[in-house]
């Protein structure tokens, strides 16, 4: 099995040295699993469980003062599963495995993902809260009123990245996943691309990709399909994140980042933020 892994796109963490050290200790339970989604769906839960990344314990909060999370899984087989808007989830990956699995659907969202989850034994009632989101939240003083009085606000401070993301191989089969506690401070309801397929995660049977940044750019250019488009075309992944990333740049003057594998072990990460943080491991 071989595992890489993203903490996210965005600015210099606080705790450079803390947060590799949970990616690495990540991707090594990752490659202990038997098939790719279980590797990437492991991997993914273990950082849900830190709070230093923007997913699971530690997510942004939106307009409303709720946390809510989202996550999107592929095989390279097109076996998809996404879940959104979810609050008091914490292992957003797990409620996606399940919408993948034991659903005829692509995506579930909202409350009604949550109770899905509930069915299936996952925890829906977590505290996602950390002191740091609370103290963020207690400065915020949003407006009061329903979201169109809370729209200029919003503008003024949406903002946010660190996404986390995973791709795995076992030489045949590979699979992709991505989640996300969202932006910060976004209204009220918001699903940015981390779930939406082609843009926040995306694999076919030659590679996977997993995008990490500012959501509404990535998934106006679909960032994470036209890497794996790429490799299709010929690219190696290394350069397929290269000039996927050149391409979004290009179109949307933001920032985000993206990693890249093919079935080989071949991989690739690129990034246009002040920092993206991966880890590697080949079992």
């Amino acid at each position: 099995m071989k595992v890489l892994a993203h903490g996210g796109a965005g600015h210099t963490p606080a705790e450079p040295a803390a947060r590799q050290a949970a990616l690495d200790s990540a991707v090594e339970t990752g490659v202990t699993a038997e098939r790719p989604l279980d590797a990437v769906e492991t991997t993914l839960r273990r950082l849900e469980d830190d709070p230093r990344f923007n997913a699971g314990v530690g997510s942004a909060v939106q307009s409303d003062g709720v946390i809510r999370t989202d996550a999107g899984l592929m095989t390279g087989e097109g076996q998809i599963g996404a879940a959104a808007a979810m609050p008091g989830v914490q292992h957003a990956a797990s409620v996606a495995r399940i919408v993948l699995a034991e659903t005829p659907h692509v995506m579930v969202a909202g409350d009604r993902a949550s109770a899905l989850a509930a069915e299936f034994g996952i925890e829906t009632e977590a505290d996602l809260w950390t002191e740091r989101s609370r103290e963020r939240w207690a400065d915020a003083s949003p407006p009061e009123g329903g979201p169109r009085a809370q729209l200029d606000w919003v503008r003024e401070q949406f903002g946010g990245h660190d996404t986390i993301g995973a791709v795995a191989t076992d030489g045949d089969a590979i699979a992709v996943g991505t989640s996300t506690g969202g932006r910060w401070f976004a209204l009220a309801g918001r699903v940015g691309d981390v779930p939406q397929v082609g843009s926040g995660f995306y694999a076919s049977e030659r590679a996977a990709a997993s995008a990490t940044g500012a959501g509404e750019d990535i998934a106006q250019v679909t960032l994470s399909r036209l890497a794996v488009d790429l490799v299709e075309s010929g690219a190696d992944p290394a350069t397929a994140a290269e000039r996927a990333l050149a391409a979004f740049e290009e179109l949307t003057g933001s920032t985000a980042g993206l990693i890249v594998l093919d079935p080989s072990g071949d991989r690739g990460r690129a990034f246009n933020s002040a920092a993206m943080q991966t880890a590697w491991r080949a079992d």
